[in-house]
């Protein structure tokens, strides 16, 4: 059998101002309030690690248009773009199976479980989505643990937000081993976000359910 030699259609790479790239008039993903919230929490924790893709016939977006949006609402100058060069019959090929062919993959929970141990976040809303990630693999089927919580009073889980928040620039690095010092924290150089008073951060993998059943 003949080897399949994977053409590569990527052309170039660059940087864009999100305000110039152009929605894929075909695009039928849907994004939800707590998806916008987690992608947001992991972008300002960590930042970018993808491009948004751009087929440079047609000028339009073929991936990553949560990405702009946010990236939009934040105010970001610039955006990571990797441009391809596909005909418009091949870029809805693309678009109609790149996000759908993701999904077919499927999860080992034990190395998700290993995995989430690993995992800590200060962000709100990226704790939230590992909390469902470490529910999920549990291995309990949507009937199963409705049977085991079904009756039982719903709870709100408030101020996870704190009261307010508040940015805090620094001039040189004594400065910020000064503040350290006065808030009577152990901070790293890396740190983006803290609590005072100090709290200790919640390891989502207590909030796993554990069924009593044997």
């Amino acid at each position: 059998m003949a080897e399949i030699d994977f053409r590569s259609r990527i052309v170039g790479h660059g940087e864009e101002a999100p305000d110039q790239l152009l929605a894929n008039p075909a695009n039928f993903r849907i994004h939800p309030k707590a998806q916008q919230d987690a992608l947001a929490g992991v972008l300002k924790e960590v930042g970018y690690v993808q491009s948004v893709v751009v087929n440079q016939i047609t000028g339009h977006l073929i991936d990553g248009h949560l990405r702009v949006s946010l990236a939009l609402r934040e105010n970001q100058a610039t955006i990571p773009v990797v441009y391809v060069e596909l005909t418009p019959a091949e870029e809805s090929l693309v678009l109609a199976t790149f996000d759908p062919i993701s999904g077919l993959a499927v999860t080992d929970k034990e190395k998700l479980t290993e995995l989430l141990q690993e995992v800590s976040t200060s962000s709100a809303e990226i704790e939230s989505l590992l909390t469902q990630l470490s529910v999920s693999a549990d291995g309990m089927s949507t009937e199963e643990k409705f049977d085991e919580w079904g009756g039982m009073p719903e709870f709100a889980n408030d101020n996870l937000q704190g009261y307010r928040s508040l940015i805090v620039h620094f001039d040189k690095p004594e400065d910020f081993d000064a503040f350290a010092k006065l808030i009577e924290q152990d901070l790293s150089p890396k740190a983006k976000a803290i609590w005072y008073p100090k709290q200790e951060r919640i390891s989502h993998m207590s909030m796993k359910y554990e069924s009593d059943a044997e």
